[in-house]
Parts: structure tokens; sequence; C-alpha cells
């Protein structure tokens, strides 16, 4: 389990003397939404600050996914813009390995698909149901409804608190809401800061060792090479989901939640420039 100390080590002393590190930020809930009726009004709606479910048909279909708690909490999955970036070759291949996934684990998921058109399409094409934009804002399910589909914009810091373990791409952003939220993470890093991300989090407890790309984008779509990377993905969601990774991330969100990062900038920001202020009237 990780202590205080070494998770002031991993966030803090990665950086220069000359660098002051006040925290996360975190900017609010409703400035997240692609949903005008929750960014407009954002306390009548399902993913409002007070957790009703009224209005907003937007997020009817996702808020009765991650509500449930039957057979658990579902697992998140989010590559954010990765396959417009042209790591995602095949679409269909990735949604194949999550449904093994499903049928290995018997946990349900739920994926953001950033917009990303061919992953759309295909996802489309195992619901058999006409393409349109409309309908995955709204949200669709395949995979006798264990994956659930949605290409709207989120909070992570609303979603997560309502999922069991987060798979991402080790982005700075969706490791510190998994971070904040305390739960698991599985990161499949890759570029950049990714893989000191992905790294960093396996050494704090709250991950397994992280995936490489073809176990969730693999070069290969046959049968075989499917079923190999849906076998090391669902060892990595049972690893995640073990007690004492659980343990560490609700500690870890403890931990942060005293963090207050904009409040402590400003302070910084203030000092600093009293400091100058007075080196100059000097």
């Amino acid at each position: 389990m990780v202590s205080a100390k070494k998770l002031s080590n991993a966030l803090v002393h990665y950086w220069p003397l000359s660098v002051r590190v006040c925290g996360f930020w975190f900017i609010p809930n409703e400035w997240q939404l692609s949903c005008n009726k929750c960014g407009d009004n954002p306390s009548a709606g399902p993913l409002g600050t007070d957790d009703s479910h009224t209005t907003c048909s937007n997020h009817t279909e996702l808020y009765s996914f991650v509500s449930s708690l039957e057979p658990a909490l579902p697992i998140f999955v989010g590559l954010s813009s990765i396959g417009s970036m042209g790591f995602m070759k095949n679409p269909m291949a990735f949604l194949r390995i999550l449904e093994s996934v499903i049928q290995i684990t018997g946990y349900r998921f739920i994926i953001l698909t950033a917009g990303y058109e061919p992953l759309e399409a295909a996802i489309h094409t195992i619901a058999n149901k006409p393409a349109s934009k409309r309908s995955l804002q709204e949200g669709v399910s395949i995979f006798n409804g264990k994956l659930f589909c949605f290409s709207g914009q989120v909070p992570y810091n609303w979603l997560f608190r309502r999922c069991a373990a987060a798979i991402h791409h080790g982005g700075s952003g969706s490791t510190a809401a998994a971070l904040h939220a305390g739960i698991p993470q599985i990161i499949c890093p890759f570029m950049m800061d990714q893989f000191y991300w992905a790294e960093k989090m396996t050494w704090l407890g709250v991950a397994p060792q992280p995936l490489k790309r073809n176990h969730l984008l693999p070069e290969e779509s046959n049968d075989e090479s499917i079923m190999e990377a849906a076998q090391v993905v669902a060892k990595a969601v049972y690893d995640a989901l073990s007690a004492e990774t659980r343990a560490s991330a609700m500690e870890i969100a403890e931990l942060l939640s005293r963090e207050d990062g904009v409040s402590e900038a400003v302070r910084v920001l203030r000092e600093e420039v009293c400091e100058v202020s007075g080196s100059n009237q000097t």
C-alpha cells in the first residue's frame, strides 16, 4: 500500500527544484460537458452537481448504465485522441478484444469514442443500427448490453466515481481524474509522457504493469491474436481490481482530497510577486 511520503516523492521529486508543485487542477464539471442541456443548466440533469436524474435525454442511458450495480460497477475504456492520431487502424479488432474480455471476466464496460468516426462506424455495424451522430450521443449498447458506447463528453471526475476501474492511454488528465476518484487504472501508453504516467502508476500500486499497444490495438485480427490479447487485458483487469490495488487507489484519493491545486498556485504566485516587488523596492 502506498504511503503519503511515497506519493509525494512520485509526484513532486520528478521536477527540478526551481519548479513549484501545487497539485492537480480540476475544472468544474459543467465546463466539461458537450451537452448543451447539462452545460447550460448543470443542476437540472443527471450529470448535475446534485446527482439528480431529471430532464437530460442525452444522458438517460448513460446514467442508467453507470447507476446499475449489477453485476458490478462498469469499467471505463477511453483512449482519447489515439484513434484520430492514427494508432487505431482496426477498430473492429479493438471491439472484438473488448467482447472477449467481457466474456472472460463477466464485467460490464463503458467506452467513450472521442468522436472517432471509424470506431463509431464499427459500433453501429455491430449494433446493426443506422449510423447517426445523435444515437451515439445518447449511447448504444452492444454485446448483450455489456458494452455501452458513448460519443459525448462527460466529466471524468463524475464518471470515474461510478466505475470500478479505468482503462486509458496514460494522459495526465485521465491519470489525475482516476487518482482523484480513487479507482484502479490499467494504462496502455502510446507516446510522450504517457509512458511516464503508466510507469509511475504501477510504482504507486494503483495499476498493474502497463499494457502494450498490441494488447488493445493488435496488428493481426485473427481469432488467435484477438484471444491472446484479450487474455492479457483480462488479467490486467483482475490485477487492477485486487483488494491491494483498490486500497492503494483509495488511499491516494484520500491524500489528494486534501489538496487544492488552484488555491496553492495562487498562493505561490502571490508569494513570488511579493518577493519580486520587495527586491525591486530595495
